[in-house]
């Protein structure tokens, strides 16, 4: 008889959750940290009087209570920074992979093999079928 499979563990589905919506989660690190950057100029250079940003500070660093504008000063530069990278490693390996998916050439595809694979782990779990496909269209085991 066929056993029936188990669900996988939360942290198998996370982890797939996570890698299928790569690109979103990427432009939302991006978008926090760059909303931090503007909280932290908003609070420490002289638009501080302008729009929102009085209303804002007085939320943010109240007069008695925590500095939440230090924090913003630090985490937020470095959050758009890894958010940037985030961003520009998926849209560099996604620009990479789909150019050597379109190749025809079985001899391009097996001398970038080792590149496509490498690709893989910036890119979604939807690639990684395309690539296997891509395989067994030209006759490539390994």
């Amino acid at each position: 008889m066929a056993e029936e499979s188990a669900p996988n563990p939360i942290g198998r589905r996370l982890r797939y959750f996570l890698r299928s919506n790569r690109f979103v989660f990427s432009l939302l690190v991006l978008a926090i940290g760059i909303f931090l950057t503007v909280l932290a100029v908003g609070a420490y250079t002289p638009v501080m009087n302008i729009g929102p940003f009085p209303s804002i500070n007085s939320v943010t660093n109240p007069p008695s209570g925590p500095n939440y504008d230090l924090v913003f000063v630090l985490a937020g530069p470095i959050i758009t920074i890894i958010g940037a990278y985030f961003v520009g490693a998926y849209y560099l390996a996604r620009h990479r992979f789909e150019h050597l998916m379109v190749t025809r050439s079985k001899a391009e595809f097996l001398r970038n093999l080792p590149e496509v694979e490498d690709l893989l782990w910036d890119l979604t779990p939807a690639d990684e079928m395309r690539y296997a496909e891509k395989k067994s269209d030209l006759r490539i085991r390994r």
